[in-house]
């Protein structure tokens, strides 16, 4: 359960007012940079051992495979036990696993099957430690403060991700990648500390009756049958699998294209992730969830835009600029989806849903990843980027087309559930 407000804070960061999610944030603010570090090394020390667009691609798809397969086990779990515990128990595995990565790069022992079964062992902790998350988050902040929270939390990650590969990328070119793996292992020591502090009322409420199969099948029923919820799930998937994989494929544009080495990498993933959080703080300075339905077709739409600009540029200063628009439109769909959904669904399916965003939106990830790898062997890297950002602008126009439907559908679907609920939800797709 959230904690009372304990201070007043400007509009864009009110869900600070609540003490269990200024921990929260704080060591989840550290945590992440740990994360960007280690996933910027990983992939430049990948790149060093192999050279090969493929072996990218695989460290990719091994990572996020796992998502795709458990993330809906993960979500009945944190539907029937306590998501407090779960995530700090997902943040003390991710610890170990960082930990294991270290000794193997400092010692001079890590081979690239290391890095596929940490990878792989990494992917299947967030399976769990997503959904988790993502429904803990109304736990801290309340329904009312819910959308600004999830905007405040992707600033977050996102102002991690500006700093973590920046540094990362200077700490590979002077000590090479096994600190920042050992950074990234340390920084989980601040996120654990913050939800071990944190002052949460104890329920213990029973578990909801019926085989945990049948929980499992529940949420994806819901999901499919929703026809807004199925729509936006629909667009992040096969933007996750055309669109985001360019990020596997930065170590050759860095290297190849762009000659900039592993400093030039940190520029390009921080580029990204600076657009990425003006998105998010674009996001949290607003006060309702009136008109993001036709947020996520503009955002899809031009998320493919640039990622098309960028496959045409060979300067690397254009190329980093080009990453800006790329980040802020990646960001600004996947958070209003974000809160779309959790505006739209009901508390007692809420992480069962959110396993099923987090399997469109990161599990299809590593099918793409697999994908792109593929392809840009085939078509070269520039290419295959292009021809993703395509596809990505056809999905966003055809569901910009069907949005007045849904819109109404999901208008519908907001008064059966209050009608059905005490709480009264915020306003849903709208525009």
């Amino acid at each position: 359960m959230m904690t009372p407000p304990i201070s007043k804070l400007p509009t864009a960061m009110r869900a600070l007012r609540h003490r269990n999610f200024q921990l929260f944030f704080g060591g989840q603010l550290v945590s992440l940079i740990g994360t960007w570090m280690q996933s910027l090394a990983q992939a430049w020390l990948v790149y060093r051992l192999t050279g090969s667009a493929v072996q990218l691609g695989m460290v990719g798809f091994c990572g996020q495979i796992p998502v795709f397969l458990f993330a809906a086990v993960g979500g009945t779990v944190a539907d029937r036990f306590n998501r407090h515990r779960i995530i700090i128990g997902t943040q003390a595995s991710s610890m170990l696993l960082a930990s294991i990565l270290t000794v193997l790069t400092l010692s001079g022992h890590v081979q690239v099957w290391h890095v596929y079964i940490l990878a792989s062992l990494l992917g299947v902790v967030n399976a769990f430690d997503i959904p988790a998350r993502q429904a803990f988050i109304v736990e801290m902040v309340g329904k009312e403060d819910l959308m600004n929270a999830i905007a405040v939390n992707s600033s977050m990650f996102n102002g991690a991700r500006i700093l973590g590969p920046a540094v990362a990328g200077t700490l590979v070119a002077v000590i090479g990648e096994g600190w920042c793996f050992f950074a990234n292992a340390t920084s989980y020591l601040a996120v654990i500390a913050g939800l071990l502090l944190m002052k949460l009322v104890s329920h213990k409420a029973a578990p909801p009756p019926g085989s945990t199969l049948g929980h499992y099948a529940e949420g994806f029923r819901y999901a499919a049958q929703t026809r807004p919820i199925r729509a936006l799930l629909l667009l992040l998937g096969l933007v996750s699998l055309t669109g985001m994989p360019y990020a596997v494929l930065m170590p050759i544009f860095a290297g190849r294209i762009l000659h900039g080495g592993s400093q030039g990498l940190g520029v390009l993933m921080s580029a990204a992730g600076v657009g990425a959080l003006l998105g998010a703080l674009r996001l949290a300075a607003r006060r309702e969830v009136r008109g993001l339905g036709r947020w996520v077709p503009l955002a899809a739409a031009g998320f493919g835009t640039s990622l098309i600009l960028f496959s045409l540029s060979r300067t690397f200063w254009l190329s980093a600029a080009l990453l800006v628009p790329v980040g802020f439109a990646m960001m600004t769909q996947m958070a209003s989806t974000n809160t779309l959904l959790q505006t739209l669904v009901p508390d007692r399916l809420r992480g069962r849903v959110m396993a099923v965003y987090s399997m469109m939106f990161m599990g299809m990830a590593p099918f793409g990843a697999l994908l792109a790898g593929l392809l840009a062997d085939k078509l070269g890297a520039p290419g295959t980027v292009a021809a993703g950002g395509a596809v990505c602008f056809i999905s966003a126009a055809v569901f910009y087309r069907q949005l007045p439907t849904w819109r109404l559908q999901a208008r519908e679907l907001r008064l059966m559930r209050e009608a059905a609920e005490s709480a009264v939800s915020p306003e849903v797709p709208g525009g």
